[in-house]
């Protein structure tokens, strides 16, 4: 199937790559937000979100002329959605915002097009969901439209080579759609095209991230276990991997991004009968980071944290990202913020942020300057390096916790620091 003009609905961390790489190879592309201020930047070839490489190829597709953004979709050969599904506060999938994409491309829908949600999504969502209203245009999904499922597969920080290299799964209503996504994507995609049908792709995307959030949660339970019985989680972890068939994850103050903290709920709503070791695992590390408030109160000797100045160092979901979504940083400095401390963040991949309660600083001097301890987060590699000698000089403070296993208790005493780390009395 030949492509020759394509529509992107939603320019965030996944669709603003994706609009950029097709119009660099030669497709005209429509990349579609509602938010108005995206669209402006957008425009004017100013970026709302950070990821290495991703400025110089979105400027390089707007010079083509190749990518138009605008807040409306237009007729295509093809449509991409990817939008967010977040959940709400009962952890529930929240499909507001794929509806309304899909609503929005109805009227455009003509005989031969190709639709793709890219959005994560739970099982079904594909067929229940998004071809009922598609249909709403008079044509009928695989007879006259070609309807398909393919999952976003990449890491932050590591977006643009691994949404060209990796694995692309493509699950179609029907074998004609499956082959018809096939078609779009390997106009860019170098990885293996394996296709499959809308419900399995639904599914494989889930059960990666879920997979992933499960292991993360015994590592987890694990520090928590470590704590309690008085022995180094990072060195029994250390040990444990030399085992030929034991990849033990890291420990640290939760699970964050749009992802792994949200997929495995997907499921849980769908069939909470057959879901308990999912569940336990979503409670594990969605409960990580009180654990780690009540670490810092160990640390700072009271279980009172009124007026209590800390610096929270790193705020981001992950290490070398921007990303804030879901992040178990966030949570903890928010936390303690509720709990009457005085927080100062730093997080240095995010200028100009704003929280409610927490002081945002935009040096790492000006979180520690009068901080009488320092709260590592996020094991970005500007933190995960300091030297604490030098950080010694900057700050009063004297009582460090380290909650990513970053800095190394040999070298942050002799520097005069108290080190407390998350899974190690």
């Amino acid at each position: 199937m030949d492509f020759h003009k394509l529509c992107v609905l939603g320019l965030g961390y996944i669709g603003l790559p994706t609009a950029s790489t097709f119009a660099t190879h030669g497709l005209t592309v429509v990349g579609v937000d509602t938010n108005q201020q995206v669209v402006k930047n957008l425009q004017n070839g100013q970026l709302h979100i950070h990821e290495p490489g991703l400025r110089t190829l979105v400027q390089a597709a707007l010079r083509s002329e190749n990518l138009r953004i605008s807040d409306q979709p237009e007729p295509a050969d093809a449509f991409i959605i990817a939008v967010p599904t977040p959940f709400f506060g009962e952890k529930r999938a929240d499909l507001q915002y794929v509806i309304s994409a899909t609503q929005a491309i109805t009227p455009h829908l003509r005989r031969g097009s190709l639709v793709v949600l890219e959005s994560t999504s739970p099982p079904r969502t594909t067929l229940d969901v998004v071809v009922p209203i598609l249909e709403q245009s008079g044509l009928k999904a695989g007879a006259d439209f070609h309807l398909a499922y393919s999952p976003e597969r990449v890491l932050p920080g590591q977006i643009l080579r691994e949404l060209i290299e990796n694995a692309r799964v493509i699950g179609g209503i029907d074998a004609a759609s499956a082959e018809a996504g096939r078609d779009l994507y390997a106009i860019f995609v170098r990885g293996d095209i394996i296709l499959t049908d809308a419900t399995t792709a639904e599914m494989v995307k889930l059960m990666e991230n879920t997979y992933r959030d499960v292991n993360i949660a015994i590592a987890n339970e694990f520090s928590r276990l470590a704590d309690r019985f008085g022995i180094d989680i990072w060195q029994a972890i250390r040990i444990a991997n030399r085992h030929p068939r034991v990849n033990i994850l890291q420990p640290g103050p939760g699970v964050g991004g749009h992802c792994i903290s949200v997929d495995p709920w997907f499921l849980v709503e769908a069939a909470p009968d057959l879901t308990q070791l999912i569940r336990t695992a979503r409670q594990v590390n969605d409960g990580q980071p009180h654990f780690v408030v009540e670490l810092v109160r160990r640390a700072l000797g009271s279980p009172d944290l009124a007026g209590r100045r800390i610096a929270a160092l790193g705020l981001a979901y992950k290490p070398d990202v921007d990303d804030l979504r879901e992040s178990p940083a966030l949570e903890v400095a928010c936390t303690l913020a509720r709990a009457g401390a005085e927080v100062w963040a730093y997080e240095p991949f995010k200028d100009g942020l704003q929280l409610d309660n927490v002081h945002t600083a935009a040096s790492l001097e000006e979180a520690v300057q009068s901080a009488e301890l320092l709260l590592l987060l996020v094991a970005h590699s500007s933190l995960r390096q300091l030297d604490p000698q030098q950080v010694a000089r900057l700050t009063p403070a004297r009582l460090v916790v380290d909650t990513v296993g970053s800095w190394d208790p040999e070298t942050w005493q002799p520097a005069g620091f108290q080190v407390y780390r998350l899974g190690a009395r």
